[in-house]
């Protein structure tokens, strides 16, 4: 079987934030695969590069209308014809096209549009569903034969208009069961609300960019008090853990870091990580350093939870290896757009896989309601899902594509 590429369309669309980005459509044999790009707000030096057209007349520099271009004028007359089923062929066309190590010429969020657009029409060509194209074109060790739910409850850092410090504060439900575990989240994210709004005025039940409260305090501490406190209330302390995404090169300054009106070392911000782990049920600490310090990542790296890299390793395989190498790190973000093709990711994914690595797939905080990753996480079995609280639309759209998959096995 084959599928004739026969068109790629791009179109510019707004995301979570108001944003511009981009929607590519490719066509083969009288069907269309979409795909609506992300975009990410705290994103790492070190992730391929996502092309705007810097002219401040036109969403003051943020359009993507020269990433459009690219896919119009060069993009599909490149891959007219190929094979939509040669996910690999396709992708490396497109790195060859573009020519450079963080596909700056392109642009990464050209590239990735055209990429998992492609894999959906594919899909739709062997009329089955995404996960099990995907799983037509890798097979890797799963960690879970549903994937964890990490829902982002309560937003600081470049998420939030707040001085809290720490960027993600996740509920992550401890059940294989979609369902139950949205029915746990969602209980224990209304409590969290009224308990926020009681203590601190209905203003700061307000949301951040990944639809978790937003409350303005300081103490990193407080929100897995609060946290604690509403799993108390719903009475599911025992189905339920907490997750954080550090995103300490945010605050990372003339070496040191700034929390609160604190600034710490390296040993002393590893020493406080570890009361948090005594004090509060953590599953993970995500990028707990800068994004170049690995041998800090190592000397967390104990086994006393995750210790997860994001801003260390941009879903490259060669960041990935170095990690490794330095035993940085037991689990890895997985962003399609950080490394820009399809083929990329799940190569990294198999790596990851191969050296034990737990695989978190990830949203970004501009998002779309396309629910690609919901398919990418379950197609190999990811130890869990970022796709942030459940109570905005393109959140929301991820969760229900999961139950659907969940209904349809």
């Amino acid at each position: 079987m084959k599928a004739k590429i026969k068109r790629i369309e791009a179109r510019e669309i707004l995301d979570s934030r108001g944003t511009p980005t981009l929607s590519v459509t490719v066509q083969a044999e009288g069907v269309r695969g979409t795909f609506d790009v992300p975009s990410g707000a705290s994103t790492g030096t070190h992730e391929a590069l996502e092309l705007r057209d810097g002219d401040k007349n036109h969403f003051e520099g943020k359009g993507v209308l020269k990433a459009a271009g690219n896919i119009t004028h060069i993009i599909e007359p490149a891959l007219m014809n190929m094979d939509a089923l040669d996910q690999r062929a396709v992708d490396e066309r497109l790195i060859e096209l573009d020519g450079t190590p963080n596909k700056s010429k392109l642009g990464a969020n050209a590239i990735v549009g055209v990429s998992i657009a492609c894999a959906k029409a594919a899909a739709a060509v062997k009329n089955v569903e995404v996960y099990e194209h995907l799983r037509d074109l890798a097979t890797m060790p799963p960690s879970r034969r549903v994937p964890l739910l990490y829902m982002n409850l309560i937003n600081g850092g470049l998420h939030a208009h707040s001085r809290l410090a720490f960027q993600e504060y996740h509920l992550v439900p401890q059940t294989g069961d979609i369902g139950e575990a949205l029915e746990i989240g969602t209980k224990v994210m209304h409590l969290l609300g009224a308990l926020i709004q009681k203590k601190y005025g209905s203003a700061s039940a307000n949301l951040g960019d990944e639809g978790g409260f937003a409350p303005d305090m300081e103490d990193v501490r407080e929100p897995l008090k609060l946290l604690s406190a509403a799993v108390h209330g719903a009475g599911v302390e025992n189905d339920v853990k907490f997750a954080l995404d550090v995103a300490a090169s945010s605050f990372y300054k003339n070496g040191a870091y700034l929390v609160g009106r604190r600034h710490f070392n390296a040993a002393e911000l590893r020493t406080f990580y570890m009361e948090l782990a005594h004090d509060f049920p953590l599953i993970s600490i995500e990028d707990p350093f800068m994004e170049d310090a690995f041998e800090d990542f190592a000397k967390l790296n104990s086994g006393k939870f995750i210790v997860v890299g994001d801003d260390l390793t941009v879903t490259n395989p060669a960041r990935v290896e170095e990690a490794i190498e330095k035993d940085a790190i037991s689990g890895i973000i997985i962003k399609p757009n950080q490394i820009g093709t399809l083929t990329e990711t799940i190569e990294t994914m198999k790596f990851a896989r191969k050296n034990d690595l737990e695989c978190i797939i990830s949203h970004r905080s501009g998002e779309t309601n396309d629910d690609f990753i919901a398919d990418l996480a379950y197609a190999y079995g990811a130890f869990g899902i970022k796709a942030g609280a459940p109570q905005r639309e393109e959140r929301v759209a991820k969760y229900n594509r999961l139950l659907k998959i969940a209904d349809n096995r």
